[in-house]
Parts: C-alpha cells; sequence; structure tokens
C-alpha cells in the first residue's frame, strides 16, 4: 500500500522552499570579493584590519528562497574594522570611511546599480540576473564593553567574545564620539544556534560524509560546507516563515520578525530527528520562552539579554496579537495536515499560508506529478506510526524561564 506520511510531505516543501546550493556559493563569493578588495594595498580600511563575513538567515541556514523570480535574496554581511574602537570614530564617520570603499568596489566591478545608503547599511545591488542584494552593515569590536557589561549583572558571559557595535543614522550619538553605539552579535548569535542543533549537525555531517566517500569521493568534514547539512530545526524554520510570509502578505508591518520566530524555535527544539516531530514540539512549545513582565513581553537575545526581541510589543500590542493570532493558525494548519491520508489533503490543509506553488510543488515530487498518487489513501501520519499527532494547547499559558537566557 502506498503509505503517506507526513514527514515526507514536510521534506518534499522544504526542498520547495530551500535556497539553491549556488546562491549560497554566490553570497559567499561576494563578501569574499569584498574582504579581498578592502585588504588591497591601494585600500583606506586595510590598515583596520576589515573582517568581512555573512548573518542572519544565510549564516544559519534557515533562508528561504523568494517568492517568485522577479524578488531578489537579501544577503547580509558584516565589514569589522579589527584594529579600530568607538574612542577613534564616530558612528558617521566610520560608516562614511567604509562608504568610499564600497562605492569604489562598486566601481571597479562595473555594477550598474547605485550604492544605496540604508539607516544601518550600505546596499550593493547586483545585476538583474544575480537576484540578490548584499546589505553591508560597518562594525567596529565590542568585547570588552560587554563582557563588563555582563558581569556586572552576573550574567553569562560565554558570547562576548564576539560581540560588535554597529552604526545607525537614526542614534542621537550618530555625529558625536560615543561609547553608546548600537550593539550586535552576529556570530555569538550564529554559535548560540549551533549550539541548539549541534547533536544531530554532527550526525548529518557524518551521515553524508559517509554516503560521498562510498560514492568514491574524498572528502573530510572541514571539505563539507556547513550549508549543504540541512538540520530539522533549520528546516522547521524554514517552513514556519514561509507560512508566516504568506498570512501577513497583505499587512507586513505586522507579521512576526525572523529572529522571533527563530529564537523561540531554537529554544523550545530538543535535537529531534524529523522535520515533523521538530515542528511539532515547536509549535507546541515556542510560546513558552516568551516571558511576561506586566504588559511587557520579554524575547531576550540569549547572546545579549539586554537586547529585548519583541520590544515592539509594548508599544504596539498588535504586534503581540499578530504572533499570537499566527502561532494559532500555524497549530491548526499542521495538525490538520498531519491528520491527512492523502498528499493532496495535506497540501489542502496547508497551501493558502504555505502558498499554493510550494504546497503543489512538494506534492509533485513525491508523485512525480501522478494524479492517481496524488489521491491515493494511505496511513495518515498517526496510523503509520511515523509521528504522534500533534495537540497544541492554544489556551494561554504562563511562561516558564528559556533555556539559554543569561
Amino acid at each position: 500500500m502506498h503509505v503517506n506520511t507526513i514527514e515526507a510531505f514536510l521534506e518534499a516543501l522544504v526542498k520547495e522552499l530551500e535556497v539553491p546550493e549556488h546562491r549560497y556559493e554566490q553570497a559567499q563569493t561576494s563578501y569574499t570579493s569584498l574582504g579581498e578588495w578592502l585588504h588591497r594595498p591601494e585600500s583606506t580600511v586595510r590598515r583596520y584590519d576589515p573582517q568581512v563575513y555573512c548573518q542572519g538567515s544565510f549564516r544559519l541556514g534557515t533562508a528561504i528562497r523568494p517568492h517568485t523570480d522577479a524578488e531578489e535574496y537579501d544577503v547580509d554581511s558584516v565589514v569589522e574594522l579589527r584594529s579600530l574602537t568607538k574612542r577613534d570614530k564616530t558612528q558617521q564617520q566610520l560608516k562614511a570611511m567604509l562608504g568610499v570603499e564600497i562605492k569604489a568596489y562598486h566601481d571597479a566591478k562595473g555594477m550598474e546599480k547605485p550604492v544605496r545608503e540604508g539607516n544601518r547599511c550600505w546596499v550593493l545591488d547586483y545585476a538583474d540576473g544575480a537576484q540578490f542584494h548584499m546589505d553591508v552593515v560597518p562594525a567596529v569590536p565590542n568585547t570588552e564593553q560587554q563582557r563588563s557589561l555582563l558581569e556586572a549583572r552576573m550574567l553569562d558571559t560565554r558570547w562576548a567574545s564576539t560581540a560588535i557595535s554597529i552604526t545607525d543614522k537614526r542614534e542621537p550619538n550618530y555625529w558625536v564620539l560615543s561609547e553608546d553605539w548600537p550593539r550586535s552579535n552576529p556570530k555569538g548569535y550564529s554559535n548560540w544556534f549551533a549550539s541548539r542543533q549541534a547533536v544531530v549537525f554532527e550526525r548529518r555531517k557524518r551521515a553524508i560524509l559517509e554516503t560521498m566517500q562510498k560514492q568514491g569521493f574524498r572528502a573530510s568534514v572541514e571539505d563539507l560546507p556547513d550549508f549543504k547539512v540541512k538540520t530539522p530545526l533549520q528546516s522547521a524554520i524554514m517552513i514556519l516563515k514561509r507560512h508566516r510570509d504568506n498570512m501577513f502578505a497583505r499587512d507586513l508591518d505586522m507579521r512576526p520578525i525572523s529572529i522571533i520566530i527563530t529564537t523561540l524555535a531554537a529554544h523550545a527544539y530538543e535535537n529531534q530527528d524529523t522535520i515533523s516531530s521538530a515542528l511539532f514540539a515547536i509549535l507546541d512549545r515556542m510560546d513558552q520562552f516568551i516571558v511576561r513582565d506586566g504588559r511587557k513581553y520579554i524575547i531576550a537575545n540569549p547572546t545579549d539579554p539586554f537586547e529585548n526581541f519583541a520590544d515592539k510589543w509594548e508599544r504596539e500590542p498588535q504586534k503581540a496579537e499578530a504572533f499570537f493570532d499566527w502561532l494559532r493558525q500555524a497549530r491548526a494548519d499542521f495538525r490538520a495536515a498531519a491528520l491527512a491520508t492523502t498528499y493532496k489533503d495535506m497540501s489542502d490543509a496547508v497551501y493558502q499560508r504555505m502558498g499554493y506553488r510550494a504546497a503543489t510543488g512538494a506534492v509533485d515530487r513525491l508523485t512525480g506529478g501522478s494524479r492517481l498518487l496524488r489521491a491515493a489513501t494511505g496511513a495518515s501520519a498517526v496510523g503509520a506510526g511515523t509521528v504522534a499527532a500533534p495537540s497544541f494547547a492554544n489556551a494561554d499559558r504562563r511562561p516558564t524561564t528559556p533555556k539559554g537566557y543569561a
């Protein structure tokens, strides 16, 4: 009998959402090229030891492909000038200094679209065929100040060594020398995220290597790029982000931000081996890691407990309501999919929020486009014994102290 399972459907769904490997390679080539430019002999910032690295969803392995070929990939990067401090330059001076090099790089590479300036970054728009742009955030190290800040409150300092300060032209101190700059720590956050999936990640990486070696390829752990390994946590986050995107397609300002979804999902994840078990555990538990302090919601940055990812929820309570509305809808949609007995029914349960193209594409991957297989009745996920039927408690629950918080 043709047995349909929610796990097979979710695996196929992730295939529809994932960024092609050449896009990861393209992003890596781009920021590597920029780093080489900043270290050339004529560079005006070379003496400050510029270090260029990726941040955001491309670094975490949770990027999803755009809805259409007309949309662009957003590659976030940092240029950290390792030998500079906040005592040497103002935010404005640092950004302007790096801007000179960004514009020179743009001209030298024959890029047609002009360099744009964002509040925190410079934006390089690549050719239309490349289908991506790169945000370049200027930064200086902030290790000492961040460690002192955490130690003064007797908080966890394990991620402080990679802390940075960044520029933001909306800040009141943007034009003056000051120790008070916006804080960030993309490397620290990435390391924390990796720690939440380390067991499964290493197991999957070694399994991929063993398969490659059996096929005659010579490869070591160091040779295999991290983006070639996809964990259930990363896959679940990708699914939730696309579900969020479509639910708020007509009200973008209300959609829960990706860093909140990613942080809560990583807290809720407990090294489940399958996408379905990871997704259901995350949907069931993610709201438990939201701290409520009176009218204030707190979703702390695990690497900087002074930063609250939900800081806007207090001023705009409708954003909190939007998050909980989305969570209830996601629970309902994926419970319906888990209880379905055909791939078509699974697709029907989620396509409104996952998108028709992704949902039907997943079914076609599993059936080869066969109408008979698409509608064939097999065992549901529950009947097949592959995963317990999710039973989500949508009632409000009192949050517990989250793991990983200082």
